[in-house]
């Protein structure tokens, strides 16, 4: 089905009826956020989260089997927002291992009171802590191979960041509100350090409820090019690699799945660019400005404007890394870069 909604007033385009093909040869190849309602309605899981949180608290309690997740705790005066501490040298938050029973009971306690920690468990995987869960609640747009996670919490708030791999986030309980920007906004998001973050990887420093515009003015430009879009339980939003997203989790008791891959639909991979970023950050950032426009002319060749015709003049044979890149290849690539690292 066409989107019913375009991303030119401010707004995630939003679908309805997706299916498997209509996801994986229309809204992939646009590389534009998706919001895909009524998505997973059918759910178990949506419909006892639609009846009360305590129905879906006992639904996700009778699948666990003590499995520990790792759970974020943050004090009531952080409101909920996941951050560095004020010297930015730790952050705001301790962590603790529990059952995936335990947050629930936890968050069901805590609901009556205003005045509350902030809890969040975040990505952890359902075969691990809620192990039938998926036989119930399965996506039927994604192989079953791309596994699902779950983030269970009260109101709590994600800055904007990135992640290395498309992303659909199904909304079980609560509402989320998700604010995207494109990559491209990277210079006005005033992102933190990179190798030190509350996530798993780079935030920005801004806050969206309430932006310093002294200290972040470019910010204005980002909220420009921001989308926006409000998910009620059943709802999902597709989110391909390297958008930039804020996720506010907005009700006491918040449930989602979501299922992360990499390249085609179905792939899976552990390789991150983020590392090779860091590596040329070590190796290219303090050459002469002459060095790195020569390096980026080297990149651009054999990485980012690459093509077949520039290596047609190797014999396929000894095209090494420059041709196709078998497992094994990969992996003795992967071992003489370590043993480049170690030297």
């Amino acid at each position: 089905m066409k989107p019913s909604t375009n991303d030119e007033s401010g707004r995630i385009p939003e679908w309805r009826d997706v299916d498997a093909a209509t996801f994986r040869n229309e809204i992939v190849p646009r590389y534009r956020p998706a919001v895909l309602r009524g998505l997973v309605e059918q759910w178990p899981a949506v419909q006892r989260a639609r009846t009360s949180f305590q129905s879906i608290g006992q639904y996700l309690s009778a699948f666990d089997k003590g499995g520990a997740v790792d759970l974020i705790i943050m004090p009531p005066h952080v409101h909920g927002r996941l951050f560095y501490s004020d010297d930015m040298r730790g952050f705001n938050f301790s962590r603790s291992k529990v059952s995936i029973g335990e947050v629930s009971d936890k968050l069901l306690r805590y609901a009556k009171f205003e005045k509350r920690p902030a809890l969040a468990v975040q990505s952890a995987l359902i075969a691990d802590c809620l192990p039938g869960f998926s036989n119930e609640n399965r996506l039927a747009i994604l192989d079953e191979s791309v596994p699902p996670r779950i983030w269970l919490g009260n109101a709590v708030t994600t800055p904007a960041h990135f992640d290395e791999s498309n992303n659909v986030a199904c909304v079980v309980s609560g509402t989320r509100r998700f604010t995207l920007f494109p990559p491209e906004q990277i210079a006005n998001l005033y992102i933190g350090p990179l190798g030190h973050a509350p996530t798993g990887t780079p935030i920005s420093l801004v806050s969206l409820a309430n932006p310093d515009f002294e200290r972040f003015p470019r910010f204005r430009e980002a909220l420009a090019s921001a989308l926006v879009a409000e998910l009620e339980p059943g709802d999902a939003i597709y989110i391909p690699t390297l958008w930039w997203h804020h996720v506010q989790s907005l009700a006491k008791y918040n449930v989602l799945i979501n299922y992360w891959w990499k390249g085609h639909v179905g792939a899976a991979s552990s390789d991150t660019a983020l590392n090779c970023l860091l590596h040329c950050l070590l190796t290219l950032k303090h050459l002469p400005a002459e060095h790195r426009r020569v390096w980026k002319t080297i990149f651009d060749h054999y990485v980012f404007s690459a093509s077949p015709e520039s290596v047609e003049h190797i014999p396929p044979y000894v095209r090494g890394i420059l041709g196709e890149i078998s497992p094994e290849l990969a992996k003795q690539v992967k071992a003489f870069l370590v043993s480049q690292l170690q030297r």
